[in-house]
């Protein structure tokens, strides 16, 4: 099969565009075969180096594709039906597995981190990772959801328990995490407040179902927020910027409220002061992707529409360096997925 392989760290030119041995299905698997592939910032981490990641490797973490074939053991599923798979890689028989807390497992890890992803052209998972999709959806639409909806998802409903009446800061509103906690948090009939860099971006976050748009290039983000909620503040912050934000994220929150973050694109050192910790009672919540059974909740909503998925432009597997290139300029509202 093509697939797209890292030799080594670095760059964009490091992806490569070869031959590669086609995968068989293990007891309880599937071969599926890709058809899109969504890219994440997660990309350009592992791409750039990060520890675990042995090398030749295939990044891609959210994947759609076709059954191509069913492994010994596995039923529910035929050859040719349109498919997701869970982004997510995890023991299934450890405490937490069987609890059904999967992102607790010690060996889980995001597809395309660890282990290898889904720029290729065939791909073997577990059967039980594995969702069919409606033909409501074109498989780069299906392919840019899971990692960023499943995530959004554990942040505002599993962790920050999201209600109605409540207002929502959603940082970064071109992200895909920032796209999918909007109509999220709009679904739950929150006030949502987004941020992004410039007007065109705030009209899209608007479209989704923002009330509140902030350039953060122009305007501090905190004093806006504190404008727009009559010096309250907000109850939930959804951070995933890290660094640049984590300050403004953090005065923009009312007393008793909760930040959420999953991501640190601007890097991962910042500072508290645990004065105003303890004081304002803040709840500060590390989030990472999200359960199975989060997972299979969120996509029922994007199956019934009540959750749209947003695909800013779709490259070829062969030019997936550009689409790397193209990722890195921050430049998208919505998702960046390659075709197979």
């Amino acid at each position: 099969m093509k697939a797209v392989r890292i030799h080594q760290f670095g760059g964009p030119e490091v992806l490569t565009y070869e031959d590669v041995a086609d995968p068989r299905p293990g007891y309880g698997q599937v071969l599926v075969r890709v058809r899109a592939c969504a890219l994440n910032h997660l990309d350009i981490f592992v791409r750039k180096g990060l520890p675990g990641v042995k090398l030749p490797h295939i990044l891609g973490s959210d994947i759609a594709g076709e059954i191509a074939e069913l492994g010994e053991g596995v039923s529910g599923f035929k050859p040719g039906q349109r498919v997701l798979v869970a982004p997510m890689h995890y023991c299934g028989h450890c405490a937490k597995c069987l609890a059904g807390i999967q992102n607790q497992c010690r060996e889980f890890t995001v597809l395309g981190n660890a282990v290898d992803g889904g720029n290729c052209e065939l791909i073997a998972v577990p059967a039980a990772n594995v969702l069919a999709i409606p033909s409501t959806l074109t498989f780069e639409q299906a392919a840019s959801v899971p990692l960023v909806f499943v995530t959004a998802w554990h942040m505002l409903v599993g962790l920050a328990n999201v209600r109605q009446g409540q207002t929502v800061l959603v940082l970064g509103a071109g992200s895909g995490v920032g796209i999918a906690a909007i109509q999220i948090a709009r679904m739950f009939h929150c006030r949502v407040i987004t941020t992004a860099g410039n007007e065109e971006k705030l009209e899209k976050a608007r479209a989704l179902g923002a009330d509140f748009g902030i350039d953060h290039y122009k305007q501090r983000i905190s004093e806006e927020v504190r404008k727009i909620t009559n010096r309250e503040g907000v109850d939930v912050v959804i951070e995933h910027v890290g660094a640049a934000t984590w300050d403004e994220s953090m005065r923009s929150l009312k007393s008793g409220g909760t930040l959420v973050t999953c991501g640190a694109t601007t890097g991962p050192e910042v500072k508290i002061d645990l004065r105003h910790l303890f004081a304002r009672q803040l709840r500060l919540l590390g989030s990472y992707m999200g359960t199975m059974s989060e997972f299979q909740e969120v996509m029922g909503h994007v199956f019934a529409g009540r959750l749209q998925a947003v695909v800013d432009r779709v490259f070829e597997l062969k030019d997936l360096r550009s689409a790397h290139e193209y990722l890195e300029k921050s430049a998208m509202f919505g998702k960046v997925a390659v075709k197979v």
